[in-house]
């Protein structure tokens, strides 16, 4: 067994303990040598085992136990054009769901945002799961970010390794209950491009001892 089968298992299983993901929705992938470590197609992770995760090669072409996740292009694809992208975690969370299903993308209405790599979170247009039409928006709207929303669909975060996109995913979707819970009030103001400049070059170093 690959320890970085048990890794996957564990990211998906606290994805669904933290509340951004439920069910069987969602997935959760990490990078290895010739390809991806990524969790089954429509098993409960709570019942799932760390050798019940798919080895799936740059080709497409699976190895293991179960069938990969229906996502698994799209988690080969931004591996393939995002060197950087060590993980991904795929939800179906409460309120990026909610904003997606409005394919709207979310503004610079807090300074956070630009953890994602710049002064929006995009949403990619909507296109039938599992397709390279789906994989292809969101490549899209991903370009020079490392999230994005699914037209009424969900959202995708990538990091570093398991950790970090797990931590993205988790803080993505308290900026998107955040920003939905404040255009209940009013419409929030929005930072001004020169602002969010300084504060994707403040996150270039942010976190780093």
């Amino acid at each position: 067994m690959n320890p970085l089968q048990a890794a996957v298992l564990e990211c998906a299983q606290a994805m669904n303990a933290s509340g951004i993901n439920r069910g069987t929705a969602g997935n959760v992938s990490a990078r290895c040598a010739g390809g991806f470590i990524i969790t089954p197609t429509g098993m409960d992770y709570a019942r799932a085992l760390p050798e019940d995760m798919v080895l799936v090669d740059m080709q497409g072409q699976a190895q293991g136990v179960r069938k990969p996740s229906s996502e698994w292009r799209f988690h080969r694809d931004i591996y393939a054009q995002r060197p950087e992208a060590g993980a991904i975690v795929h939800t179906h969370s409460p309120f990026a769901t909610s904003l997606a299903c409005l394919a709207t993308e979310i503004p610079p209405f807090h300074y956070m945002i630009a953890r994602f790599g710049g002064d929006t979170v995009r949403c990619a247009a909507y296109a039938t799961f599992g397709t390279q039409a789906l994989s292809d928006a969101m490549l899209k709207a991903q370009e020079g970010r490392s999230a994005c929303l699914m037209a009424q669909h969900g959202m995708t975060v990538f990091g570093r390794d398991l950790e970090q996109a797990l931590a993205h995913a988790v803080e993505l979707e308290s900026l998107c209950e955040q920003y939905w819970r404040a255009v209940q009030i009013a419409t929030p103001p929005l930072l001004p491009p020169e602002e969010m400049a300084v504060v994707l070059e403040k996150f270039r170093t942010y976190g780093q001892q």
